[in-house]
């Protein structure tokens, strides 16, 4: 058994890259200035509608604005990181206005909750190997009770399901540095990460979390189409493509949809422009490369797929098309109201007779949509 928290900090590392992990490091349960700014920033409605946000204690503080909040008992923080970069293009090298966009993440065969998760829960039950069953137990949140915390070793794995902002705690993991567009940057991997983490009552060595490396580099804020960084490290949310995309419901500000673009689920621009992902590492899980949709001649692929598709996507090929995918969180009036807003964005008038068929749609926000596109080519 291992006595020493070093020695077990370094087989936690080590076990996670024995499974599969790219990166792992841990982070002590403490208090980090990065977020003082969450209450203002919820206060300020920067996260939209994404109600989730605001989960408080039963004192009323904000459970993520502190881990003392969220998790009282935890001491560290296991933070691993799993690269989903594929080879294909990056969304700003295509220029064919017929095709949408899918964020990378959202490309694979599997959902990524579906391939971390798994691996969270091997790794912890190699932790419980090491240090006794008999003290390692796996609780459901509950209130902490002091006179219990020494007689148990908590073990609790997210993968970004829970009341903790996570990539705070990968920097002080030493995954890498929080970017000026909010992203985790690793000096060796980019910023295509997948973050999972594992609080625990154990104390653990904690690593050093690396240099701000962005420097004087501002194109990921530049870059962005509906201004959505209120300023360097700072992102309105409620203005992110990723957010309008995905968790928004019902019709987009209208003043959003022309800076969507062809974008129909989430968004890469940020991350595409930034040097550092330049010649960012590729991964070899057949979990994240792109998958095709039955074996039509040309399939629909994911990655650039066809706009008049997803417009006009059936609920039963919505459901075949998007099985066990990130996808299906937009739902289909989602992922059908953002190809008609990509469709009007690209002025492309083969797509009129399309959209006045939509109009009549008995989903109203895609009627309404289809109304906005077709006025927009017009125009």
């Amino acid at each position: 058994m291992v006595s020493a928290i070093t020695s077990l900090a370094d087989l936690v590392k080590r076990s996670a890259r024995d499974l599969g992990f790219d990166l792992a490091g841990i982070a002590p349960a403490q208090d980090f200035g990065e977020l003082d700014y969450f209450p203002q920033w919820i206060e300020e409605h920067r996260h939209g509608d994404m109600r989730y946000l605001e989960t408080r204690s039963d004192s009323g503080e904000l459970k993520r604005k502190s881990i003392r909040v969220a998790a009282p008992w935890a001491k560290s923080v296991i933070v691993c990181a799993l690269n989903y970069n594929t080879a294909q293009p990056y969304s700003t090298q295509s220029e064919d206005k017929s095709k949408g966009w899918i964020s990378r993440y959202a490309w694979g065969q599997r959902d990524y909750h579906d391939v971390i998760l798994p691996k969270l829960r091997a790794l912890e039950e190699k932790l419980k190997n090491e240090i006794g069953d008999e003290s390692t137990a796996r609780l459901k949140p509950r209130p902490f009770k002091e006179d219990s915390f020494d007689k148990e070793v908590r073990l609790w794995s997210y993968v970004d399901t829970g009341p903790v902002i996570e990539r705070v705690l990968a920097k002080y993991a030493g995954i890498g540095w929080i970017a000026k567009n909010t992203c985790i940057i690793n000096q060796e991997l980019g910023s295509w990460l997948f973050l999972g983490v594992i609080l625990t009552s154990l104390e653990l060595t904690p690593d050093l979390p690396p240099p701000d490396r962005c420097g004087t580099c501002t194109r990921c804020l530049e870059a962005c189409p509906t201004d959505a960084f209120i300023d360097a490290y700072k992102l309105d949310a409620s203005k992110c493509i990723s957010y309008l995309t995905i968790e928004k419901r019902g019709d987009i500000p209208e003043a959003l949809r022309e800076g969507i673009g062809r974008h129909v689920f989430g968004c890469d621009i940020c991350q595409d422009v930034c040097p550092w992902n330049r010649e960012a590492a590729v991964t070899a899980l057949p979990d994240f490369q792109p998958r095709f949709r039955g074996q039509e001649c040309p399939p629909h692929t994911l990655v650039n797929p066809d706009l008049e598709w997803l417009a006009t996507i059936s609920e039963e090929d919505f459901r075949q098309a998007f099985r066990g995918s990130p996808v299906k969180r937009t739902k289909r009036a989602g992922i059908r109201r953002n190809a008609i807003i990509a469709i009007g964005n690209s002025a492309d008038q083969r797509f009129l007779q399309l959209l006045r068929e939509l109009e009549t749609d008995p989903d109203p926000t895609v009627a309404f949509a289809a109304r906005w596109a077709r006025c927009r080519i017009e125009a």
